[in-house]
């Protein structure tokens, strides 16, 4: 069922079913109200007593005036036969729906009602015949009450207290009526109110929810769906609101990775096209003959051997950038014995800074059995970026890195610095992030691919340890990173 046919049902619920319950309450008091009357009268069917009240009810109506005018009597018949006194008795009636007759020797003296008397006249008892609870009379719809007395010259007198029951009915009937009427709006307004209230707290929300759906389906997701409720609307808000975040956040990271891999293809084109460049002139001159002598041929070769090497670092660089990236890059930890393990890189270092006139320092200060877990190719692909970095950026002819490998409590921190043309300090705490690349870098012929420190970065972090960049520009630059170390622990047996 749609909801707003559900509307439409709980609508003619809430209206019609507290109307019918309201009839059948209405009809099985006025049904009481009858029974009663017929339980005291003794009558044979509803349609005779038509709208009345109980008996009970209608005596209470003029119980004290009855009660008043019977002790008057008591005291002095006189005031029966003094006009105003009667006048005054049939006034106090008449706000009862009643009035007052009097008769003597049979006859009737006084009347409190001109008109309306049809068939009460020929039915008033006669004297003596005095009915304790009073007489209805079913063909006039009257009640009344008779109080007997002797006038002062001893003639028999009544006094008859009538109720005419078709005025208390239609009093108590329009009453009815209009308290039905009464309960008849305050049903539909409670249900109109209670409707919209409905309406108002579920498609109120929805409406929000679907112009959001129509915007994300457009591709927009600058936007905030705010929960205004507790209840499951503002829960499946406040979920909507929460996928559209995090939507937003997967479209930026995508268009972060996007950025980046154009920037990644762009300076690895660069700095592919450098090395291709200066290999094909190396060839055409060795093929052209200009290398003509064995020095210059071995000039030459070494020439194109070394930026093999560059083109194969880059490639290398990519290779693992890409496992990064895609969180599948293997690692193979084992122990490490730190002392032999940095002095079997410093040899094979110390040859390729040898044949670029770059003088290596190598200071080792921890004791030989010092051991770290680290796998050992990423370790060593840390110490390599780390060193060729700093040749890149070494622009003189006096070139110097140093290696220290220091006790730093529970760990070792490596220190690789060089004298080159150091980084300014607003560049210094970027160095590390993927594609960063310093002005300096920029301007650099060696290019650079901006990814080796950030892979350096990650590597040193997936080893649980920490890397960090000191430099002073134009003066000297150190990257210092620490490892934990490993320390068997022996159980006591």
């Amino acid at each position: 069922m749609k909801l707003r046919e559900r509307f439409v049902v709980t609508f003619l619920a809430t209206v019609f079913l507290p109307i019918i319950v309201t009839i059948f309450a209405l009809w099985g008091i006025r049904a009481f109200q009858v029974g009663s009357i017929e339980d005291m009268y003794g009558l044979n069917g509803s349609e005779d007593v038509d709208g009345e009240r109980s008996a009970q009810d209608i005596g209470r109506l003029t119980l004290e005036i009855y009660d008043s005018l019977k002790e008057k009597l008591e005291e002095d018949t006189r005031v029966m036969e003094d006009i105003a006194y009667l006048d005054k008795v049939n006034e106090a009636l008449s706000y009862k729906y009643s009035y007052l007759i009097v008769c003597k020797g049979g006859e009737i003296v006084y009347s409190g009602k001109a008109s309306g008397t049809e068939g009460i006249y020929d039915e008033l008892p006669e004297y003596g015949n005095l009915q304790i609870t009073g007489t209805y009379f079913k063909d006039a719809n009257a009640f009344l009450k008779q109080i007997d007395f002797l006038y002062p010259d001893n003639t028999e007198g009544s006094a008859y207290i009538v109720t005419r029951i078709y005025d208390i009915s239609s009093q108590v009937q329009s009453m009815v009526r209009e308290a039905f009427i009464v309960i008849v709006i305050i049903l539909l307004m409670t249900s109109i109110s209670l409707t919209w209230w409905n309406y108002k707290e579920i498609a109120g929300p929805i409406k929000k929810l679907s112009e959001a759906a129509k915007k994300i389906k457009e591709g927009d997701l600058d936007f905030a769906l705010q929960s205004e409720s507790d209840d499951e609307i503002g829960h499946l808000c406040a979920n909507f609101e929460d996928m559209r975040r995090r939507l937003k956040e997967s479209e930026e990271l995508k268009n972060q990775y996007d950025d980046e891999h154009h920037i990644l293809i762009s300076n690895i084109s660069h700095d592919l096209k450098t090395p291709i460049t200066a290999i094909k002139g190396y060839v055409e001159g060795i093929m052209d003959g200009v290398a003509n002598t064995p020095e210059k041929q071995a000039k030459y070769i070494r020439t194109i051997y070394n930026k093999a090497n560059d083109m194969d670092r880059l490639v290398n660089e990519l290779t693992v950038y890409s496992s990064f990236d895609n969180n599948r890059i293997p690692y193979n930890y084992n122990k490490v014995r730190v002392s032999d393990y940095f002095d079997d890189c410093v040899e094979e270092i110390s040859v390729e800074l040898d044949s670029k006139n770059i003088q290596l320092q190598y200071s080792n200060h921890l004791k030989d059995d010092v051991i770290v877990i680290a796998d050992v190719d990423r370790l060593k692909r840390v110490i390599n970026n780390i060193i060729s970095n700093s040749v890149k950026y070494i622009d003189h002819d006096h070139g110097s890195i140093h290696i220290i490998v220091d006790d730093a409590g529970d760990f070792i921190q490596v220190e690789i610095s060089d004298n080159g043309r150091g980084i300014a300090s607003k560049d210094l705490p970027n160095i590390f992030d993927r594609f960063y690349r310093t002005d300096a870098s920029r301007n650099s012929k060696q290019g650079g691919s901006g990814i080796g420190l950030f892979i350096v970065r990650k590597i040193i972090e997936d080893h649980g340890g920490r890397i960090w960049a000191a430099s002073q520009e134009g003066v000297s630059t150190s990257i210092l990173f620490e490892l934990r170390k490993f320390e068997e622990v022996i159980v006591d047996e």
